[in-house]
């Protein structure tokens, strides 16, 4: 069984560029809010990831633009896990319009995991059952 979460979000002006049309680094934002809120579906939202001793910083992020969006369009953005590692999370996004019929920009994102020092750490068992609760790829 593979998860998805499907968020929804209005395009504001202020992420618009002179031309009406969304400025390119609102898609990573938004695939920020796509991960946050699958944390949260999951059952492990991002608040509980340092009282843990995590934490998972951006090292790699990747996005193709297939078709714009523009001011005060509703967008979906679906985000799913790729893998985790034993010390790497990958999570796709997909960024569709309102009823999923078009595609306008996909990527994924790559985090470390580390300590509060920055220090490479394993994924906790916590995040790692989730490889065989959800059929995530373990990345081997």
């Amino acid at each position: 069984m593979s998860v998805h979460n499907f968020t929804k979000v209005r395009v504001l002006f202020a992420d618009t560029d002179a031309m009406g049309v969304v400025y390119h680094t609102n898609y990573i934002k938004w695939f920020e809010l796509g991960r946050n809120e699958f944390m949260r579906q999951l059952g492990l939202p991002y608040t509980e990831l340092p009282k843990m001793g995590l934490n998972l910083p951006l090292i790699n992020v990747s996005c193709e633009y297939l078709k714009f969006a523009v001011y005060d369009q509703l967008l979906t953005v679906e985000t799913e896990f790729d893998y985790i590692k034993k010390a790497t999370v990958r999570f796709n996004s997909r960024i569709w319009d309102e009823h999923r019929e078009n595609l306008l920009a996909e990527g994924y994102t790559i985090h470390a995991c580390t300590n509060h020092e920055g220090k490479l750490r394993r994924i906790p068992k916590l995040l790692l059952e989730l490889t065989d609760k959800y059929n995530i790829s373990k990345g081997e």
